[in-house]
């Protein structure tokens, strides 16, 4: 009994496993086994009660007249039961399907149930309930979620214009969050990519020891400082990490990153100047200090010995002394021009330095005349008004100074501030005396250390052009204002869900299709036979993480292929000899490309012809491409069947996608629809009960004759 009960039931998980056109050919091949049995039970009985020898020959052919004649009937009326019932019910069923799980596939279409009585049109109403429903929903949903979008998307430009970056990673150190700052400062070899290892992009070690620091500490506000540099050397970035609150035994953390590459430069060049100085005062000074002993020796002056010794040991003395000067005077203008490096210091609109400069002396009870070129000066222009404003006000306090009047003009590389006036000149050890006094009340620093900080001087002039007496302070570094304002990088990307989101499986059999990592790319060619030396010309990808398209995570480049690009290959993909003349070669773009789709799995529409052009560079590039792949063209035949047509734009229309007239045939646009084909495509392979890529795998392999599988 045991034994017969595991029979029916692998019998029962048999026919489970047949899909509704195999079951429908069993069906109709029993119908004939039976009638070909019936046909020859009948005849042989017949004959039994005949019982006559010499007609068993008219018996037999009969029996097999009608066998083979029952045999044509079943067969003719199974491919019309098939073509118009089974198929007609597997292209309903895929219809429903899509319907039900890829949102805007477009309307249902009833066609295939023609000859199916009323099937179609309750299929029809059922969708379209469905469809009156679920947009119904969609607008209730819309109209609650308004207000939460218009604070999320303030969120967002006040995160993007944080000044630093900012990443935000789970405790697998995989990104959740990046902002554009970020997206600058981890760029300059790979763009960053959400659920990649923020160890492609930074080094290891200064990371992991913060944040196992910051874990054994059990402080829920305590942050670590650390200095990382950029996985190329490139850059050097000063970093604070932060635990998340409440992300479980493995807590994510927030990092926020500076560059002081250029910092860390100018103090290394400010060390190696201050070695330069001091080797290069020795050196004469300790020629000096010889010269001056042997003249002690000789007698203590130049006037004793003989007048021709002591000619050339004062010529030698005097030779010794100008090049220290010189020596001196170099080091001194060098350091004074690097002094100003060592500060950073904002650029401050000229305008703006007048409007600031005009409201204090007005507070004071002065008034100033201003003139301004449109100019930005890297300036602190808080301490350049203080400094002006403190010289405006004891030029008043002196009593013969009035009539103030500021211009700011360019000057070199640098522009002038002139501060001039009707009234008795200023003298030089008066401005040195102001200068040593705090430039203001409230603030403890001297004109003189406003001075050092800009690294520049300023001085009286008895009289200008007009006759008016003023003061020059230069600002060494200026440019014009320029009506094209540079662009910021202001964009944040990011998924929090992949905070809490398991990682993938071991075995990626039995990963969850929504926990794997997708690159879908497409590449365009010169020609159909990479045997014969034809090449990419473009390719395009773009990833995909959680289910859905990450914005601003995608590659794009043409590729020169080392080849003439054939007349009728510019003619399908528009791309022509000029455009790829200055474009990256074939082993440069596909080691970029490799990096872009490293630890994903690869989606393309017919694959192998993609990876064809991939792999045979393998060995150029010194990376395998050992990716997992999926072809659209195979998920499309296990939701639809192998008889539909399998194409890009017929699975396109049938999944209600538009592909642009433009973007057909282009590399980017047929991997966003190849993108948005599979992403509709994925909850219908889960309403089949393929959850895992396994599962997936197992029944695309059932479809190899339309084409290879790429996964050995």
């Amino acid at each position: 009994m045991r034994c017969a009960g595991f029979s029916n039931r692998g019998r029962e998980a048999m026919l489970e496993r047949l899909s509704l056109r195999q079951r429908l050919l069993l069906f109709f091949a029993a119908i004939a086994l039976g009638g070909v049995a019936a046909i020859a039970g009948g005849l042989w009985l017949s004959y039994r009660r005949l019982g006559e020898a010499e007609v068993a020959s008219g018996f037999l052919l009969a029996g097999a007249v009608g066998g083979f004649g029952l045999l044509g009937v079943v067969t003719w009326v199974w491919r019309l039961f098939d073509e118009n019932v089974g198929r007609a019910l597997d292209r309903i069923a895929a219809g429903l399907r899509a319907q039900a799980h890829a949102e805007g596939a477009g309307a249902f279409d009833p066609g295939p149930a023609r000859y199916l009585g009323d099937l179609g049109p309750a299929a029809a109403a059922v969708s379209g309930a469905l469809a009156d429903t679920r947009s119904a929903l969609v607008a209730a949903v819309a109209r609650e979620t308004g207000r939460l979008q218009s604070e999320k998307g303030r969120l967002e430009a006040l995160l993007s214009d944080v000044p630093a970056g900012v990443l935000l990673c789970s405790g697998s150190h995989q990104l959740v969050f990046y902002n554009g700052p970020a997206t600058d400062l981890l760029g300059a070899g790979a763009a960053p990519g959400l659920d990649r290892k923020v160890f492609d992009y930074l080094r290891a070690a200064p990371l992991a020891h913060a944040y196992e620091r910051l874990v054994a500490s059990g402080e829920a506000d305590a942050v670590s400082d650390l200095m990382v540099a950029t996985l190329d050397g490139a850059r050097v970035l000063s970093g604070r990490m932060r635990l998340l609150d409440g992300a479980g035994e493995k807590p994510g953390y927030v990092l926020t990153l500076r560059d002081v590459t250029a910092d860390l430069a100018v103090h290394a060049g400010r060390d190696r100047l201050l070695e330069e100085i001091f080797d290069r005062i020795r050196r004469p000074a300790a020629n000096l200090q010889t010269v001056i002993g042997v003249v002690t020796e000789a007698g203590g002056g130049p006037d004793e010995g003989a007048p021709g010794g002591s000619s050339a040991l004062g010529a030698a003395m005097l030779q010794e002394v100008g090049a220290l000067a010189a020596t001196v005077r170099e080091l001194g203008e060098r350091y004074d021009a690097a002094r100003g490096a060592w500060t950073v210091l904002p650029m401050t609109r000229a305008a703006d330095l007048i409007d600031g400069l005009g409201a204090r002396v007005e507070a004071q009870g002065e008034r100033l005349a201003s003139r301004a070129a449109d100019l930005i000066l890297r300036c602190d222009g808080f301490e350049i008004v203080a400094l002006l404003a403190g010289l405006v006000r004891r030029l008043a306090d002196r009593g013969d100074a009035a009539d103030f009047r500021l211009e700011i003009a360019e000057e070199g590389a640098g522009a002038l501030l002139s501060l001039d006036w009707t009234g008795a000149p200023l003298s030089i050890g008066m401005l040195e005396g102001w200068l040593a006094e705090p430039v203001d009340h409230a603030a403890g620093v001297t004109g003189r250390a406003v001075l050092a900080t800009h690294a520049t001087e300023c001085w009286p002039e008895v009289g200008t052009a007009g006759g008016r007496p003023a003061v020059r302070l230069p600002i060494r570094d200026a440019r014009r204002a320029s009506r094209n304002v540079t662009p910021i990088t202001r964009h944040v990307v990011y998924d929090f869900d992949l905070l809490f989101r398991p990682r993938a499986a071991a075995e990626l059999a039995e990963t969850p299709l929504e926990a794997l990592t997708y690159v879908v790319f497409d590449s365009e060619t010169t020609g159909l036979l990479p045997d014969q030396g034809d090449e990419i010309c473009q390719i395009a990808g773009l990833r995909l993480v959680n289910g859905r398209r990450v914005a601003g995570e995608v590659f794009d480049m043409l590729v020169n292929p080392g080849r003439p690009i054939p007349s009728r290959a510019t003619e399908v993909h528009g791309i022509s000899n000029a455009m790829v003349a200055e474009a990256p070669d074939v082993v440069e773009a596909v080691t970029r490309f490799h990096k872009f789709a490293e630890d994903a799995v690869l989606i393309a529409h017919n694959a192998p012809f993609d990876m064809t052009f991939l792999k045979r560079r393998e060995v150029e590039i010194g990376r395998a491409f050992d990716n997992p792949v999926l072809d659209t063209v195979l998920l499309s035949a296990v939701v639809y069947g192998q008889t539909e047509v399998h194409s890009l734009d017929a699975l396109s229309h049938r999944l209600g996608i538009t592909i642009p007239e433009e973007a057909r045939h282009t590399a980017i646009g047929d991997t966003i629809a190849t993108a948005e084909a599979f992403l509709k495509l994925l909850p219908m392979l889960k309403g089949k009960g393929l959850v895992t890529f396994g599962d997936v795998l197992a029944e695309v392999r059932k479809h190899g004759r339309l084409l290879k599988d790429l996964n050995a």
